[in-house]
C-alpha cells in the first residue's frame, strides 16, 4: 500500500468515525452500531463544530498525493470529497436543522434497535433504554434550536411524533420519557400559527442542493429542458399502449384514450388495505421467478419481509425498501415496508388510492422496491466483490433510484405480466409508462417548486392531467415536493445515466448476456454514475 493510500484510509475512517458521532442514528441505519446508546447532535454549536472540523478533512484530502493512486482510490477520495461537501453545504446553506422539526423525532433512533436482529435482544433493548432517557434533552435542544418553521414540515412533525409516542408507549417507557413527546407535540402544535416560513429552497439554494443530490453534469435549465421532453416521449408511449389495449380489451372508449384505458385496468384489478401486502408478497415472488427464468441479473438468497410501514415514517411515500445497512454484518433480513390507507381517510378517498395502486400496478411498484430493484440491487452491494468502504458510506442516491426504475422497465420489456397474457402484458405497460410520466413529472414538479413559484394548482394539473395520477396520489406528491428538495430528480437522472452505462457496456461488449452487464455493474455498490463509468473504464 503506497503512502497516499495509507493517508487517504485514515482520513476516511476518522470522517465517518466523526459522522457516525454527529449523526448515530445514520450509523445505526448503516450497519455501524458503536453509537447505538446516543443520538445526533442537531445543536448550532455542534453543527457548526462539525463544518469546521468537514474544513480540515477537505484540507487534508487536498494534500494526499493524488498521482500515487489507483483508478478506484482516484475514485473512492471523490467520493468522500463529495460528502464532506454535501454536508457543508447542508450545514452552511440548508441548515435544516434550523427548521424542519421532523429531523428533531427521536421515533426512528428507536425503531432501528428494534427491527432487526443485528445482536441479542438485551443488548438492544439496553441501548433503547439508554436512547429513550435522552429524549426529553434532545427535545430541548430541539426548541432551542429551531427557529421559524414551514407549517407542513409543523403539521408532518406532529404526525409523525405520535407514531414515536405509540411506539415508546408500547416499550412501556418511562412516563417522563412520553411525557417529553407530548410536550414537543403541543409545542409544535402552538408553533403552528407561527410557522410562516416557506418551504420552497430558492433558486441559488435548489441549485446546490441539486448538484450535491445528483453528483451528475446538469444545470437545473437543463435538466428541467431534458424532463419535457422526455414526458412528452412517454406520453406518446402511453397513447400508443392505451389505444393497443383498448382494441385487445374491446372496452368501450369514453373520453381520452390513456385515461380510458387505466380506468379500466383499475376497475379490474382490485385492491383493499385486507390485501395489500398479500398482494406485494405475490408480485415480488412473480418477479423473482421471471427474472431467473430470463437470466437477466443473478439473484442472490435474500430473506425479505413485506410488512406494514411504521407510522413513524408515514406521510412521504407509500412504500419504500428498508435493507441492511451497507455496513451491517450481521445477518439480517430485509423489509419492503408498504403503508396501507390511514384510518381517517375517507371510503372515496381509499378508493382514489387503491385506482391509483391497484393490483397491476402493485407489481411495477413491487420490481422498483423489491426484486430486481432496491432489495436486489442493495443486497448485492452489500457484499460486491468491487465493493469498498468508502463507496458503502458514500453510497448514490442517484444510483440506487435509477437501477431501480431501470428494471422496472427491464423486466416489463422482457415480457413480464401477472397474468400472461397480451392483455395483461399491455396492461402493466401501461402501467410502467405511467410510472415513467411520474418520474419526470417529479422532476418537473421539484424543480418548478423550488425555483419557479409553481401554485398547487398548476402541480396538480400536471401530475392529474399529464402523468394520470389520482388527485390523491398527487396531493400526497404535491407534499413530497414542499417537504423534501433535490431527492424527487434522482428517478429521472439515474434512469437516464445507469441506461447509458448499460448501453455502452453492451456496445463494448456485444458477446455478453444482459445478466453479465448488470452483475457486472452491480458488483462496485452505489456509486454515482459518473464515478461508475471510472470505475468501468467507460
Amino acid at each position: 500500500m503506497s503512502s497516499a493510500q495509507q493517508d487517504f484510509n485514515l482520513i476516511a475512517s476518522q470522517v465517518m468515525r466523526d459522522s457516525f458521532r454527529v449523526n448515530p442514528v445514520s450509523a445505526t441505519q448503516m450497519g455501524e452500531h458503536s453509537f447505538d446508546s446516543e443520538l445526533p447532535d442537531l445543536t448550532t454549536k455542534g453543527q457548526e463544530e462539525f463544518a469546521q472540523r468537514i474544513e480540515g478533512y477537505l484540507t487534508a484530502l487536498d494534500a494526499v498525493d493524488d498521482v500515487e493512486l489507483e483508478s478506484p482510490d482516484l475514485v473512492d477520495l471523490e467520493i468522500l470529497r463529495a460528502f464532506l461537501t454535501k454536508t457543508h453545504f447542508d450545514i452552511h446553506h440548508v441548515a435544516a436543522h434550523t427548521w424542519n422539526p421532523m429531523l428533531w423525532n427521536p421515533g426512528t433512533a428507536i425503531h432501528l434497535l428494534l427491527s432487526r436482529d443485528f445482536a441479542p435482544l438485551d443488548e438492544r433493548l439496553a441501548n433503547v433504554a439508554v436512547r429513550s432517557a435522552k429524549i426529553p434533552a434532545f427535545f430541548e435542544q430541539a426548541r432551542a434550536t429551531l427557529r421559524e418553521m414551514p407549517a407542513i414540515h409543523c403539521e408532518t412533525a406532529i404526525d409523525q411524533l405520535e407514531g414515536t409516542r405509540v411506539l415508546l408507549e408500547s416499550l412501556d417507557s418511562d412516563p417522563n420519557v412520553i411525557g417529553s413527546v407530548v410536550q414537543q407535540i403541543r409545542w409544535l402544535t402552538d408553533q403552528l400559527p407561527l410557522a410562516q416560513k416557506t418551504p420552497r429552497m430558492g433558486a441559488e439554494t435548489y441549485a446546490g442542493i441539486l448538484w450535491h443530490s445528483l453528483d451528475a453534469e446538469s444545470s437545473v435549465q437543463e435538466l428541467l429542458a431534458d424532463a419535457n421532453q422526455h414526458l412528452d416521449h412517454v406520453s406518446a408511449q402511453m397513447l400508443r399502449v392505451a389505444l393497443e389495449y383498448i382494441a385487445e380489451s374491446r372496452v368501450e372508449l369514453l373520453g381520452e384514450p390513456i385515461a380510458s384505458a387505466l380506468a379500466h385496468i383499475a376497475q379490474n384489478a382490485p385492491v383493499s388495505d385486507s390485501t395489500l401486502l398479500a398482494e406485494v408478497a405475490s408480485a415480488m415472488e412473480a418477479a423473482k421467478a421471471f427474472t431467473v427464468e430470463h437470466d437477466l441479473v443473478t439473484v442472490p438468497s435474500i430473506d425479505v419481509e413485506v410488512i406494514e410501514m411504521p407510522e413513524i415514517h408515514r406521510g412521504v411515500a407509500v412504500a419504500y425498501c428498508d435493507s441492511p445497512g451497507p455496513l451491517e454484518s450481521a445477518n439480517v433480513s430485509t423489509f419492503v415496508a408498504v403503508a396501507p390507507t390511514p384510518e381517517p381517510w375517507t371510503l372515496e378517498r381509499k378508493e382514489s388510492f387503491y385506482r391509483e395502486y391497484n393490483a397491476v400496478q402493485i407489481h411495477d411498484l413491487t420490481i422498483h422496491e423489491a426484486i430486481p430493484g432496491h432489495v436486489l440491487q442493495l443486497a448485492i452491494a452489500q457484499h460486491g466483490s468491487q465493493q469498498s468502504l468508502t463507496r458503502r458510506f458514500g453510497f448514490s442516491g442517484t444510483f440506487v433510484e435509477g437501477w431501480a426504475v431501470y428494471a422496472e422497465e427491464l423486466l416489463i420489456t422482457h415480457g413480464y405480466s401477472p397474468e400472461g397474457t397480451k392483455l395483461s402484458a399491455l396492461a402493466i405497460r401501461l402501467q410502467q409508462l405511467k410510472m415513467q410520466a411520474r418520474m419526470t413529472i417529479n422532476t418537473i414538479l421539484d424543480i418548478g417548486v423550488h425555483t419557479q413559484g409553481m401554485s398547487e394548482d398548476q402541480a396538480m394539473e400536471l401530475m392529474v392531467n399529464r402523468g394520470y395520477q389520482e388527485e390523491s396520489e398527487a396531493a400526497g406528491k404535491w407534499r413530497r415536493a414542499l417537504l423534501t428538495a433535490g431527492q424527487l430528480p434522482t428517478y429521472f437522472v439515474g434512469y437516464r445515466e445507469i441506461s447509458s452505462v448499460i448501453g455502452d457496456l453492451r456496445l463494448l461488449h456485444p458477446d455478453w448476456s444482459l445478466r453479465q452487464v448488470h452483475d457486472l455493474i452491480l458488483q462496485f455498490g452505489s456509486p454515482s454514475p459518473r464515478h461508475l463509468r471510472t470505475l468501468l473504464g467507460l
